[in-house]
């Protein structure tokens, strides 16, 4: 990607230097189970139940916190949580990359959502370490980079980077923009009304059936990184030889199939909740050939 000197969000929260007071940072379940006094303290047992099972569903999935607890007002977000120090990404190389590819996701929505008489509210982004504090509840880093529609911030432990490269074979500067594009995705999901209609759908259907309403969202939220990386493409030239394959490796790494093979040798698509490889393959693909929005109904597609 040509991403060097180009423009710089303003939009980055940093709190890798924050302290969140009695969070484990452990990856997986070591890190899960450290984590589950606090739950208690903070979330309570119907809370917790919900949280932990987010957690196992979301483990290097990414996706739509929102989907997992209900919204906490900003409020109620601990001061300790709240700080930034925007002087600390000045030298830090992937910090630069990660605030450069959300300046470019804001040109191109702001066009977008101008050329169709709307307004795009830019998200937030916050980077983080171990563990946070979003206006949806609990993040943490073994859930992977996730956004919260309750505060409209991107949350992400750059750690996660790391995995993707060395544990799912996924290396490469456009694999890591792709994964922003995606929840930056999930915001304009929200900015449409898309991601409320789709939870109170969710909420009244049996498991399997809201599984697959998950699975359409995350594809759209994958169609939509497409629309992102083609204008940046045609209109910026951003992109070089190679990026749209590290896209789509990405995409292919994390697909429901792919994880549930190596986590437990078996898959059970039922349980789908952001699609299989192929799926998450195709609708990029197809995001990134049209450049268009309405190309992106994965709600009413014959066929995902």
């Amino acid at each position: 990607m040509r991403w060097r000197g180009r423009r710089q969000s303003s939009n980055i929260e940093d709190r890798r230097n924050t302290s969140t007071v009695g969070l484990g940072t452990g990856r997986g379940g070591a890190g899960l189970v450290r984590l589950l006094p606090v739950l208690f303290r903070f979330l309570g047992v119907k809370g917790t139940v919900v949280v932990v099972l987010g957690l196992v569903a979301f483990n290097y999935f990414g996706g739509n916190l929102g989907d997992l607890s209900a919204p906490m007002k900003q409020s109620e977000v601990p001061a300790s949580t709240k700080n930034s120090n925007p002087d600390q990404t000045a030298d830090d190389e992937p910090a630069q990359f990660v605030s450069i590819v959300l300046a470019d996701t804001e040109d191109t929505w702001t066009k977008l959502f101008r050329l169709s008489n709307r307004q795009y509210r830019e998200p937030g982004l916050v980077l983080f370490r171990g563990a946070t504090r979003s206006a949806c509840g609990l993040g943490q880093a073994a859930m992977g980079p996730f956004y919260c529609p309750g505060d409209e911030k991107v949350y992400i432990d750059l750690s996660f980077y790391d995995d993707l490269r060395k544990r799912h074979n996924a290396p490469g500067d456009f694999a890591q923009a792709y994964v922003i594009a995606h929840e930056v995705g999930h915001h304009v999901q929200t900015l449409l009304g898309i991601s409320e209609k789709t939870h109170k759908a969710r909420k009244k259907l049996p498991s399997e059936a809201a599984n697959k309403l998950s699975v359409q969202q995350e594809l759209q939220a994958d169609c939509l990184a497409g629309i992102w990386a083609h204008h940046a493409d045609r209109s910026r030239d951003l992109l070089e030889s190679g990026d749209i394959e590290e896209g789509l490796n990405a995409a292919s790494a994390i697909g429901d199939d792919r994880l549930q093979r190596q986590t437990q040798g078996y898959v059970t698509p039922e349980s789908f909740t952001h699609g299989s490889s192929a799926q998450r393959v195709r609708w990029f693909s197809r995001g990134f050939k049209s450049g268009q929005l309405e190309d992106c109904d994965t709600f009413n597609a014959t066929q995902l």
